[in-house]
């Protein structure tokens, strides 16, 4: 099965996006022999808003990146312009299943669904205080889907007004053949995910 093509919205937006970031904040990936030809779970810490563009220029044209976004930006005529760009909606603060069973049919379809388990983007000062609490849906989705979950390391995105230059690796897909689905395995194959997140930021 071919790999789902980009939106012609997504498509102009990379177009746009690219040499901006790949002069101006000299973006660099590397591990992108790691992904799958199929559909994944791609998870990833979250420092800022521009993380989905870190994550998704390196495969641009080929690949395109799908996102849960906020229910209440589901409205006309945003609703088409962010469904275009490879958004679907999720119901904040609470267990959405309806968005877990669409990120999992995603997933089965070929595409790549991208999460951030920390559920959102780290307060300044965060990560040094204290860890943030990882969601455990990203695992969820990929045990569910049958698909390989991937994790990626983001760098620079906290430093976006000191121009610092972005950096993203991509990982191995976590290790979930031994896991059962249910919250057992999902919790398990979280601390994999953030263990491996971890290291691929420190090394990125």
């Amino acid at each position: 099965m071919s790999a789902p093509r980009p939106s012609p919205a997504y498509l102009a937006i990379g177009a746009l996006s690219w040499p901006l970031v790949r002069s101006l904040f000299r973006l660099r990936a590397r591990g992108l022999e790691h992904l799958p030809a199929g559909g994944f779970v791609l998870a990833a810490n979250h420092n800022s808003n521009f993380d989905p563009w870190v994550l998704g220029l390196p495969l641009y044209p080929r690949r395109f990146l799908r996102f849960m976004g906020k229910s209440e930006l589901f409205f006309t005529p945003l609703k088409q312009f962010i469904v275009a760009c490879g958004a679907f909606p999720v119901r904040r603060g609470e267990r959405d299943l309806e968005a877990i069973a669409t990120a999992v049919e995603l997933c089965r379809d070929g595409h790549i669904v991208v999460m951030f388990p920390e559920g959102t983007r780290r307060a300044k000062g965060l990560r040094k205080k204290y860890e943030a609490r990882a969601h455990s849906g990203a695992a969820r989705i990929a045990l569910e889907a049958g698909v390989p979950l991937v994790p990626a390391g983001i760098v620079g995105t906290d430093r976006l007004g000191q121009l610092a230059q972005l950096r993203v690796a991509y990982g191995r897909p976590v290790p979930l053949d031994d896991l059962a689905g249910g919250e057992d395995g999902a919790q398990v194959g979280t601390e994999r995910l953030m263990e491996a997140i971890r290291e691929l930021e420190a090394s990125a």
